[in-house]
């Protein structure tokens, strides 16, 4: 179900970049559409490398954390995935992330504060989560997604200033004008609403995945929720949070899950579930 979702979703996408598009005509849905390629191509191929750098962490040995590489080991062979680098974040808040275009070039990263605060059988499902990631090839997911929401963006950015400017066709009414700049200023918001959609729909399916990998679904629940409680109880304490664009790859969003007023506007601009929700998912599974 949610690789449908996933796949009706980048549909849903796909339609509104066509939409836009057509406000400016003639070839330039093409030429914003190999631009955001461009971009995202690079991010792709160097995604591993960038965020290693930004979120400070380092590529380890086997010698240097055995009980860590031989469950990461034991978790990508069940999984018929090459063993992937491993690298510890050094920051105090628990969490992890899987990063790399493709399995062959996978690293599966976890912080200090993961490590430090979590079981053996709770670490065994983050990992196995991480895992999913590389299995589904997500990051190839969210680069064409990203792609698509920044042309939409940058077709959005002309539409609106053509508009301001006059460049935009009206029709017989004189409404032409007003409809394509309500378009543009509203298009970048759904396109980022469907983007933080399908990123959502795929953290569901790492679980799930997780899950049966380790024929363990109340071990991944119990991580996810002493993750979310130990990152919130730091943060209150005034620690730094880690990087934004780490943040959104991994496991858990301390910064997310907010409720009261707010709170389900909040969730569709998010890349995490509500925590909640993925515990009962964990929860009512059987494997």
């Amino acid at each position: 179900m949610n690789q449908l979702k996933t796949i009706l979703l980048l549909g849903a996408l796909s339609a509104l970049l066509v939409t836009i598009g057509g406000l400016i005509g003639g070839g330039a849905l093409y030429v914003f559409l190999a631009i955001a390629v461009l971009m995202n191509v690079g991010s792709y191929f160097y995604s591993d490398k960038i965020v290693l750098r930004m979120s400070r962490a380092r590529l380890i040995e086997r010698e240097q954390a055995p009980a860590l590489f031989s469950m990461v080991e034991e978790l990508a062979h069940a999984a018929g995935l090459p063993m992937p680098r491993v690298a510890v974040v050094p920051d105090p808040t628990p969490n992890a992330f899987a990063t790399g275009r493709n399995p062959a070039n996978a690293v599966v990263a976890v912080t200090e504060g993961l490590m430090r605060i979590t079981s053996p059988r709770e670490l065994r499902g983050v990992i196995a989560h991480e895992l999913a990631h590389v299995k589904h090839r997500d990051t190839l997911v969210a680069t064409i997604a990203a792609a698509v929401a920044t042309a939409i963006t940058f077709i959005a950015n002309i539409v609106q200033w053509s508009a301001v400017f006059g460049g935009v066709a009206r029709d017989d009414d004189g409404d032409g004008g007003f409809g394509a700049l309500l378009m543009a200023l509203l298009a970048p918001i759904g396109a980022t609403m469907i983007q933080m959609g399908i990123s959502r729909s795929r953290e569901f399916m790492a679980d799930e995945f997780a899950a049966r990998l380790t024929r363990d679904p109340d071990g991944l629940a119990d991580a996810l929720s002493r993750l979310q409680s130990h990152g919130r109880e730091l943060l209150r304490r005034g620690a730094r949070p880690m990087e934004p664009v780490t943040t959104s790859l991994a496991i858990v969003n301390p910064l997310a899950g907010l409720r009261g007023r707010g709170a389900g506007l909040a969730n569709l601009f998010s890349t995490h579930p509500p925590i909640e929700e993925r515990i009962r998912r964990l929860r009512a599974m059987q494997v």
